[in-house]
Formats: C-alpha cells, structure tokens, sequence
C-alpha cells in the first residue's frame, strides 16, 4: 500500500513559498553553483512595466513548461532592482536572443545601467508593454502564478502573442541561426561547428 503521507524531509509549500525542512544538510551554494558551472543555459530578457516605467532584466532560466496550454517559466532574484516591477506588473515579455543581441543581454544586466538608451531599438507594443526591436523573437504573456523559493520569485507564464522569425528566415535555418548561450560564466555562439552527428 503506497503511503501518500507528506515525506517530513520534503520541502513544504505554503501561501506560494516554497520552506525548505531546516534538519535536513543540503548543498553549499557554492556546490551548487559548481555543479550546474557546465550545464549551459539559453540567454533571454524579461521586459515589464507596472505603471511607472519599463524594466529589463537579463535571465538564463527560461524554459518551456508545455505548448496547450503555452506556458513559459523564468526566476528573478530578489537582489534585481527590475524584480518588483516585474512582480507586480500583470503581463511581461520575454525577448529570446540570438549572439547577434550580445549587447542587449550586457546591457540588461549592467546594474545602475539605462536599459533604454536612444541608441538601442526598442518600441512600446500597442498593449502598452516595451520590447528591443532586435530581438529574434519575443513572447508576451501574462503572470498566471509566483512561487517565491529562496531568494528568488519563479514566474509561471501564459503566452498571448509572439513575434517570430518570417518564413523563409535564416533564423528558421539550424546552419544559420546563432542562439546566445550562457556556460561556465562565459557567453557563447552556437554555430554549426556545435553540431554532433546523432
């Protein structure tokens, strides 16, 4: 007979926090940073507006949780000023950058920097939010639930709209496209020099 009875040393959710057990040893953040050093993460930004101006935020933890319903999630750490904008605006977007946006993922992660200088192409969208032009694409979606786990807020995102290559894009084409990578502190460009014969 399965006992479905909550494991005592099981993280417990509550109210959308996410409390660890405190009798149980776990992994030093600098362990934990090492063994995640080489697992390489996809490069987007995260643009909001709550009302009082745009934010940006550069961020390596977005993944997709399902395409029926489209549901997207990302993190954002609690020590970004961009996080409580983020947090209390209804909808975000979420810019996925190829190597030639470099300069966008720097520049959203600059602290203190003008995430939106004169210099850089970006527009506010007719529902009101702001998105870089350049970016290959970009997904607007709505906070449907936040889990706040360490010093970190999970965001659990519902896709409205998207702006994606055209048809016949290079960016369509594996051998051309060039998606910005973060890996052991370092950016990189995947090329076709990347690919591995299956």
């Amino acid at each position: 007979m399965t006992n479905n009875a909550p494991s005592e040393n099981l993280p417990i959710i509550h109210d959308g926090i996410i409390d660890p057990p405190h009798d149980v040893e776990v992994l030093s953040a600098d362990e934990f940073k090492l063994a995640f050093r080489n697992h390489p993460a996809g490069v987007a930004i995260v643009t909001a507006d709550a009302g009082k101006g745009p934010v940006a935020m550069t961020v390596t933890s977005v993944f997709s949780v399902s395409a029926e319903p489209p549901l997207l999630v990302f993190s954002a750490s609690a020590q970004s000023s961009a996080t409580p904008t983020i947090a209390e605006a209804d909808t975000v977007v979420i810019h996925l950058l190829g190597a030639d946006q470099l300069h966008l993922a720097k520049l959203a992660a600059t602290s203190g920097a003008n995430r939106f200088p004169d210099d850089i192409a970006w527009e506010k969208l007719p529902t009101g939010e702001t998105v870089y032009s350049e970016a290959h694409a970009w997904i607007r979606g709505r906070t449907v639930n936040k889990l706040k786990a360490g010093n970190s807020t999970v965001f659990l995102i519902e896709a409205l709209e998207a702006k994606t290559p055209a048809e016949g894009s290079s960016e369509l084409d594996a051998s051309a496209a060039h998606p910005l990578v973060y890996h052991n502190r370092t950016w990189h460009k995947l090329d076709s020099n990347s690919k591995l014969d299956a």
